[in-house]
Order: structure tokens, then sequence, then C-alpha cells
């Protein structure tokens, strides 16, 4: 019975010893934690370019808008501009179909406009 419990207690023991051997490798084979200058830099770089790309796209949504608010031929109460890229997108509905084609010209007329995808759709007045 004593051969037992020494044979456990020696497994026990080669156990713990493996994983704390284990253990240490780990722990210093660990990367740094704390990030680099360059990789901060890297961060803080890319969040500004994220930044100004979203103050141009609303730029360019808000100079499609005003070009569409200026025509006299098109209804821009339910019209809505998104610009990613220079690529438009409008969104919403408008009384006849001659506004939706329209609408498409407009657009395409503002600078810095590449693409224009019309997704708008006709509901008369009073619907």
């Amino acid at each position: 019975m004593k051969a037992i419990q020494a044979f456990k207690l020696a497994a026990g023991t080669m156990l713990v010893a493996a994983s704390l051997h284990v253990y240490a490798q780990d722990a210093a084979s660990a990367p740094a934690a704390a990030p680099t200058d360059s990789a901060k830099a890297q961060v803080k770089e890319s969040k500004q370019q994220l930044k100004s790309a979203k103050a141009a796209n609303r730029a360019l949504s808000r100079k499609v808008r005003a070009a569409l608010a200026k025509d006299k031929d098109i209804s821009v109460a339910n019209i809505t501009v998104r610009a990613k890229d220079g690529a438009v997108i409008l969104q919403g509905t408008v009384p006849e179909q001659g506004q939706v084609d329209h609408a498409t010209d407009v657009a395409k007329g503002v600078a810095g406009v590449t693409s224009v995808k019309n997704a708008l759709t006709i509901r008369p007045v009073g619907t």
C-alpha cells in the first residue's frame, strides 16, 4: 500500500515540476506587453487619416445636397445623400420619374463625384 502512495507522490511531483517548467518558457517567450513608439505613431496616423476621410465624405455629401437643393426641378425634402470616397448614393423618394433621372445628372456634375448610385423611388405627393 505504501508503494502506491509513494508512486502517486512521485507522479504528482513530476507533474508540478513539468508545469512550472512550461510556465517559465511561456513567460520568457512572450512578447513585450507595451506597444512601441512606432506602433503608437502608426495608430495615431491611421486615426487621423480615418478622421480626414470621414470629413471629406461629409463635405462631398453636403456639396451634392446643396447642388440638388439649388435645382428648381428637384424636390429634396425626402432625399438622403451619402458619399464614400467619391461614390455617391441617393436614397429617398421624389414625386415624379423625371426627378429621379435629373437628380442623377445633377449629382454627377458635382466636383469630386466619381460615381452615382440612384436608389430614389417615386412616391406621388399626398400618398
